[in-house]
């Protein structure tokens, strides 16, 4: 049920650098979702789960360098905070940072 909030939550609002002249953010996204330039948040959370688990904080979709990104904040178990960028087209991971919580 938090993985179908947070969707909503994200085609809501405006995506990063990717709005063009007369359209929202948000009509951006959801072109992308129609024309398959982007995967389901859902899809992405479900592979990210597998080599990913814990919880997720906050979810971004940004365009980089004509590239849409899955910008994802998650919180492990072990306490490590990690922020992973993931390719929004395949749900493969392009970037991880991480820190540890006091």
């Amino acid at each position: 049920m938090a993985v179908l909030a947070l969707g909503a939550w994200l085609l809501a609002l405006p995506p990063a650098g990717i709005a063009h002249a007369g359209e929202s953010d948000h009509e951006m996204a959801r072109k992308a979702l129609r024309e398959g330039k982007v995967l389901p948040l859902k899809t992405v959370l479900d592979l990210l789960e597998r080599d990913y688990p814990g919880q997720v904080l906050e979810v971004e979709l940004e365009r980089d360098d004509g590239m849409f990104i899955y910008e994802i904040k998650l919180l492990r178990a072990d306490g490590q905070l990690l922020k992973l960028k993931l390719d929004a087209a395949t749900g493969r991971v392009v970037g991880v940072k991480q820190k540890r919580t006091p």
